[in-house]
């Protein structure tokens, strides 16, 4: 167990995060980038042509988290699937040259999931998705689960990151979340709507306002429905905690016996959102993880998540640049446990 920091500057989480280990389950994709100009709108159609200067490859879904996670000094593995194609093994290359532990990806009878952007003056002109999402065979998923159990002991948290590309599934959910709830592991879901009655007990679901809408059966769009949203998640899932992002809102965070604590953005100028969502449940994790509480996770979250925003195309956060951020915001609330399974009664998970 981590000592107590008898301080309120969240700047003094950020060393801790090299102690941290985090597991990330989910939808590994290849982000593929194509950067160009456009000087005329094509004769064939009312479309810009786009004269490509340069291309670049990035992690994508789960691997970004886990890029996220290892960006800001935290030990990462990753679980999922890649397909036996080039896409495959430029992704596995890139990972491992990030010191991204890639012994947990499996591969899969189908081609890899890849996120074309093409990009041009600063403005994504398109994106061209290449993935094919039939059901992983029951042996593949059973390799899964065995991964995971081999790994859980050494980590102090797993990412659950459910696109909805066929990674995260009943079987696995129903195997893995009780696992690790056994040892206390903090556990942290991006959510989809299918699998939602399974996220009971985990530490916190991280929902966008569309995704905590679908779970409750309603679009969200007014604070007062993002409330009652957020509490009746908390309700039906006995969760520690559900942060909503909402863009340029910012986020709202719910913990049980609290008010909901909305977070204004920090962000100065945005560029570009992909990715931010990833950016969100990796810091948050990562302080978590790291020993600070709910609402300082979320506030260092929030903090990231302004910084990669910032940037053109898929990015990270460094822990420099977090650090200058969190300087800049100081915040009220010292930082306690060392471990956010540590403040409540396991009791409460069963």
């Amino acid at each position: 167990m981590k000592p107590v920091l008898a301080t309120n500057s969240l700047p003094r989480l950020i060393p801790r995060f090299g102690d941290a280990n985090v597991l990330v389950i989910g939808d590994v994709m290849l982000d593929e980038f194509v950067w160009g100009k456009v000087s005329r709108i094509s004769p064939e159609a009312p479309v810009p042509v786009v004269w490509v200067q340069s291309e670049s490859v990035m992690p994508g879904g789960a691997a970004n988290v886990a890029n996220n996670i290892r960006a800001l000094g935290g030990q990462v593995g990753l679980v999922g699937v890649v397909g036996e194609d080039r896409w495959g093994a430029a992704l596995l290359a890139d990972l491992a040259a990030r010191a991204i532990d890639t012994s947990g990806i499996l591969k899969a009878a189908r081609p890899t999931t890849v996120k074309t952007r093409v990009i041009a003056h600063h403005q994504q002109v398109v994106r061209v998705d290449r993935e094919q999402r039939p059901p992983l065979p029951a042996g593949t998923v059973e390799r899964l689960i065995e991964t995971i159990k081999a790994r859980i002991e050494q980590v102090d948290a797993l990412v659950i990151e459910d696109y909805g590309k066929g990674v995260i599934t009943r079987a696995l959910l129903e195997s893995v979340i009780p696992l690790a709830r056994a040892r206390q592991k903090i556990i942290t879901v991006d959510p989809k709507q299918e699998h939602f009655d399974l996220y009971r007990g985990v530490t916190a679901l991280t929902p966008n306002r569309a995704e905590a809408g679908e779970a409750i059966g309603r679009e969200l769009e007014t604070d007062a429905e993002i409330e009652r949203a957020g509490a009746q998640i908390l309700q039906q899932l006995a969760c520690d905690g559900v942060l909503i992002t909402l863009g340029e809102d910012g986020m709202k965070l719910f913990q049980p016996g609290s008010r909901p604590l909305a977070i204004p953005t920090v962000a100065q100028e945005v560029f570009d959102v992909a990715g931010a969502g990833d950016t969100v449940i990796a810091a948050f994790t990562l302080a978590l993880a790291s020993g600070s509480t709910m609402e300082q996770a979320a506030r260092v979250a929030n903090y990231a998540a302004g910084i990669v925003v910032g940037k053109l195309g898929v990015a990270v956060a460094s822990p420099q640049e977090l650090r200058t951020i969190l300087n800049s915001h100081p915040t009220v609330a010292p930082l306690t446990r060392s471990r956010a399974r540590a403040r409540r009664p396991m009791s409460r998970r069963r």
